[in-house]
């Protein structure tokens, strides 16, 4: 069981991100309400949290000030709260519930487009070269290589060429693991049109990928994408953690519609059965979304044995 959105659970706590840095905001001037958030996934029964570091590239840290040495630290960070709130969870909780494994802490990369702060992650259309790509993200991926983060979490990644960027990265660093992740327009078609089955594909071989997904895109296409990465790379684990279902307004920077947990929970067990096997939330999730999916799939275990 993964986490939920990070961004979200701030808002609701009265955090304003309208700001190019969104959540990564916080790692600078309140660090302490991001390890509240994950220590508040990790209480909902998340196995695994994911850093704040989606959008905090060394680019978009140093465009608000912050000199190199200032936004590397920024960025390494996100590593050390997420462990930290693990941690504490893991001494808080002693041995009170034995069903609990050490969870996970997955660095974040986020997409090119998340720098450019313009919604631009859900189209992929960035008008830069490959090699451009590839230098933006080598800078925050060294950084996060030297973390104690126990994997990689590249997500929302809406283009076949930003796929590959991060491929080559994870070729020229073979200590790391970590899953990739899409962010999809429809049931068979990544953002920039490619199809989903084609970009898992490209990793069906890829030891270094423990598994092959898709988040922040409408619930009502999880089931289809899940098909659509057996297709393409029929050995991977699957990856699923959508957003609400909520419709987000990019230019106005607002979300529209309603969620509902329990919806959530059903839906969990749904994508299970379809061959996900890692499950959460993204954007407009929070941990009662997360505490009614591990509720959910604990009631689908039981039954079923």
């Amino acid at each position: 069981m993964l986490d939920g959105g990070l961004a979200t659970e701030l808002e609701e706590s009265g955090h304003d991100l309208d700001h190019p840095l969104w959540s990564a905001r916080l790692l600078i001037e309140n660090p302490d309400a991001i390890y509240q958030v994950h220590r508040a996934y990790l209480d909902a029964g998340a196995d695994c949290i994911i850093t704040a570091s989606y959008q905090a590239s060394v680019p978009g840290l140093e465009a608000q000030g912050l000199s190199k040495k200032e936004a590397e630290s920024t960025i390494a960070r996100s590593v050390t709260l997420a462990c930290q709130a693990r941690d504490d969870f893991l001494s808080d909780l002693g041995n009170k519930d034995t069903s609990r494994f050490q969870p996970l802490v997955a660095a974040g990369i986020g997409p090119y487009g998340a720098f450019l702060a313009d919604g631009s992650e859900y189209r992929g259309n960035y008008g830069i070269s490959e090699g451009d790509l590839r230098a933006f993200h080598e800078r925050r991926w060294h950084i996060l290589v030297e973390s104690p983060a126990d994997l990689f979490a590249c997500e929302t990644i809406p283009s076949l060429p930003e796929a590959k960027v991060l491929k080559s990265l994870l070729r020229d660093t073979p200590d790391v693991r970590g899953w990739i992740s899409f962010s999809c327009r429809d049931g068979k078609h990544i953002c920039d049109g490619t199809r989903l089955a084609e970009c898992a594909a490209l990793f069906d071989e890829d030891e270094q990928i423990v598994a092959i997904g898709v988040n922040c895109t409408a619930p009502r296409y999880i089931a289809s994408l899940i098909d659509q990465v057996r297709r393409g790379a029929p050995t991977k684990r699957i990856v699923v953690y959508p957003n609400s279902g909520e419709t987000y307004d990019a230019e106005n920077r607002v979300w529209t519609g309603v969620s509902d947990p329990s919806d959530f929970g059903e839906a969990a067990v749904d994508w299970f059965k379809c061959g996900a096997s890692l499950i959460g939330g993204c954007c407009r999730t929070g941990p009662h979304h997360i505490r009614a999916m591990r509720a959910a799939m604990m009631q689908q275990n039981r039954s079923e044995v």
